[in-house]
């Protein structure tokens, strides 16, 4: 009879998957995961069946975590300006919190091993923020482009204002607004 999986155990090994990915990119071994998580390998796989499953997993962990830190407390009767403040702030504060899981997110965004239903489920979570997108981009220079097209600058800007955060932490407010603004103005002015 098979031991009951434990959640401890489980979101030890996504953190240490986490920390692993962050630092050597998908292709590292399960066995710095296992090692890091404090597990036997052969556990790892209790969880995850495979390397791939451990890789879409913790993908679907980092884009919960990362919808939660942008919706929770979305002023949804404010304007949109309101919104797509909140939903900045959230996504800016979240990566510099974080800067392992979004250095993660990073790679596994890329990677070939995350599955096309995991990208759809991925996204799925964040249908209200892409609604605010396509609902923002009524002017400005982006208003003829895909909205993924919008939400790729987003997150060019969104890691540039992380970035200098880091680098000077007494500026945090002025670049998280600076970045706002650049994005805002792309979104909107004529």
């Amino acid at each position: 009879m098979a031991r009951p999986r434990s959640e401890d155990k489980r979101n030890a090994i996504l953190e240490a998957a986490t920390e692993i990915v962050a630092e050597q990119g998908v292709s590292a071994p399960t066995a710095k995961i296992a090692k890091r998580a404090g597990v036997a390998e052969g556990s790892l796989f209790t969880y995850f069946e495979n390397k791939d499953v451990l890789l879409n997993q913790l993908y679907l962990a980092l884009k919960d975590d990362l919808r939660h830190a942008m919706l929770d407390g979305f002023p949804a009767a404010e304007r949109i300006a309101v919104q797509a403040r909140h939903v900045w702030n959230g996504y800016i504060d979240w990566g510099v919190a974080n800067p392992l899981k979004r250095k993660a997110m990073s790679q596994l965004t890329v990677s070939d091993r995350i599955s096309p239903q995991s990208r759809e489920a991925g996204m799925a979570g964040f249908s209200r923020v892409n609604a605010m997108l396509q609902e923002s981009l009524t002017g400005g220079v982006l208003k003829d482009q895909p909205p993924s097209f919008a939400g790729a600058i987003m997150s060019s800007l969104a890691e540039t204002t992380m970035e200098f955060i880091i680098r000077e932490p007494a500026m945090a407010e002025r670049y998280r607004d600076a970045g706002f603004d650049a994005l805002w103005a792309a979104f909107t002015k004529h």
